[in-house]
């Protein structure tokens, strides 16, 4: 494996005196920019993680008959690091990562890094790549930590050997322009009940969403919606990104059941709301209720905090309300951003400073 090429040494006018990759930072979109360095750690069935390494980014080398290509025994989770105006490189609740990492890795029946190993693992990846962190105000790095499967096997059962994983790539708006959401009535992400996979991050659970996120957008939409797989009743979540709806001085949520994932970004923004002074409700949300909220946003490490302008259910389109002083999730999202940026103060220690 070798480094990447792109090298340099652009100093953009709101980072002065810092070593940055010599890329455009205003043309940043949610795509693979190849950075200079992974991080690497292996173990064996029935051992413990010890000790990873640095390498440099690259192809992996894996046996075809690794447990994650044949029976999709794989995790992976997604978190990023922010530069501040003051020149800090801030992470934002990363054991929350690695411990929603290590709930999955129970549910697949693999071992897990502890919460330091990931949270160090982090850190140094961040470290490595320091100069593809984005200015302040101009992007993130995007962080992937993977725990695969990666033993040689050919029957079905746990793989003989692990392989956690990290690489990273500055990034910019994961959704450009406003958001047009589909409701899916036939194709379902998760199903229904504590027993399946839809609360974990496993990779087996994204591929299924390809079809109908590829018909919404391929008829102008820019995301799914999917219901729940029981009664197709009740909103779950997007492909990507946990869902939110606001009537009056109150925002409704579907509850963590076992079918949507646990999202941190969610998680965080249901404790600012409440310190606002909104009332926030966990449960079942229905295709009813939804259309007759005020508004309505999605929330995610990729997304952040995002409205949404409007939903199609079948033959019906409601449009939400996504500007003006009144709207939540921009003050959310003010709020949110402030805190893992270091314009605001956290008073709740959620921020993990790097360097």
């Amino acid at each position: 494996m070798s480094p990447p090429s792109t090298l340099g040494n652009d100093k953009p006018e709101s980072g002065a005196g810092e070593n940055y990759a010599d890329i455009n930072w205003d043309d940043l979109g949610f795509s693979l920019v190849p950075t200079d360095y992974m991080y690497v750690m292996k173990c064996a069935k029935g051992d413990k993680f010890s000790q990873g390494s640095l390498v440099p980014f690259g192809n992996i080398q894996i046996s075809p008959s690794a447990g994650i290509l044949n029976y999709g025994q794989g995790l992976f989770e997604g978190l990023k690091a922010y530069r501040t105006e003051d020149g800090r490189l801030l992470l934002f609740r990363p054991a929350e990562n690695a411990q929603r990492m290590k709930r999955g890795a129970d549910r697949l029946c693999m071992p897990s890094p502890s919460n330091d190993q990931f949270v160090n693992a982090v850190k140094q990846t961040v470290l490595a790549n320091k100069r593809w962190v984005p200015p302040p105000g101009r992007g993130s790095l995007y962080i992937r930590p993977l725990l695969m499967g990666t033993g040689a096997m050919l029957g079905l059962g746990p793989s003989p050997e692990y392989t956690f994983l990290i690489y990273c790539s500055p990034v910019g708006s994961y959704h450009k322009g406003v958001l047009n959401f589909k409701v899916e009535d036939k194709l379902y992400r998760a199903i229904s009940g504590n027993g399946g996979t839809g609360s974990i991050k496993s990779v087996t659970n994204y591929a299924p969403v390809y079809a109908a996120m590829t018909d919404a957008k391929a008829n102008g939409f820019s995301d799914v919606l999917f219901l729940d797989s029981a009664t197709g009743k009740y909103i779950e979540e997007a492909t990507a990104c946990n869902l939110f709806v606001v009537k009056g001085n109150t925002i409704f949520t579907p509850e963590i059941d076992g079918t949507i994932l646990p999202g941190i970004t969610r998680k965080s923004i249901i404790e600012i709301a409440t310190d606002m002074g909104y009332q926030v409700m966990e449960g079942a949300v229905s295709v009813e209720q939804m259309l007759g909220a005020d508004e309505m946003f999605c929330t995610g490490t990729a997304v952040v905090v995002n409205p949404v302008a409007s939903v199609t259910y079948k033959e019906t389109r409601v449009d939400y309300k996504t500007a003006g002083p009144e709207i939540l999730s921009a003050k959310l999202r003010t709020t949110l951003v402030g805190l893992q940026t270091g314009c605001i103060e956290d008073k709740k220690s959620w921020t993990v400073r790097i360097d």
